[in-house]
């Protein structure tokens, strides 16, 4: 028997990130997910629920995706937060790539206190206490006022590559990482 809170997540996952969170009523939602509207409700009580519980499972599926590939692209910890931006290009490169589903949801919800907008900061959150952890790893200096400041590079190249199509957003936002990465280290004169 299959998971009918998990199908129920997939599908609202694949049309959210499609089409948008307030373009995707709850009853076309429980017609693709193929349940009862009571089935629904009691695995979601609300659109809400739903949106949050998207948003959660897909940043541990991103960050867990996330660590495996900068390891893969990067065997030493030296190498890794600029592995970031290489995993990050090939997201951009992918055909059905439609920008950052928490940025999206945070432009679409507005309100700052809407639970996923709560949701999507969280993840935020998460990104940039992994990108301090890799920093610190590689042995740079100021990881923790760093990490931030890749978090915005990213931010801007996941924007930028929505624009453009494509991923060179990421090899450019590399380049300015790299640089502040090197800004960063002992013996590098500051200007």
């Amino acid at each position: 028997m299959r998971d009918v809170r998990r199908h129920i997540l997939e599908v609202a996952e694949r049309l959210f990130y499609a089409e948008g969170y307030r373009a995707v009523g709850v009853d076309r939602l429980i017609a693709e997910a193929d349940v009862a509207k009571a089935t629904f409700y009691r695995h979601f009580p609300t659109k809400d629920d739903l949106l949050v519980a998207v948003l959660d499972a897909r940043d541990a599926r991103f960050r867990e995706w996330l660590a495996v590939r900068v390891e893969a692209l990067a065997g030493d910890p030296r190498d890794r937060p600029l592995a970031v931006f290489d995993a990050l290009a090939e997201l951009f490169a992918a055909d059905d790539f439609r920008g950052c589903a928490f940025l999206n949801t945070m432009v679409e919800v507005a309100s700052r206190s809407h639970p996923a907008h709560e949701a999507a900061q969280r993840h935020k959150q998460r990104l940039i206490d992994y990108f301090e952890r890799l920093l610190r790893e590689a042995g740079v200096p100021l990881a923790s006022a760093l990490a931030p400041q890749i978090l915005l590079l990213i931010d801007g190249a996941i924007v930028t590559a929505v624009r453009e199509g494509g991923p060179g957003a990421a090899a450019r936002a590399r380049s300015l990482a790299e640089n502040l990465i090197a800004t960063a280290r002992p013996g590098r004169r500051r200007r």
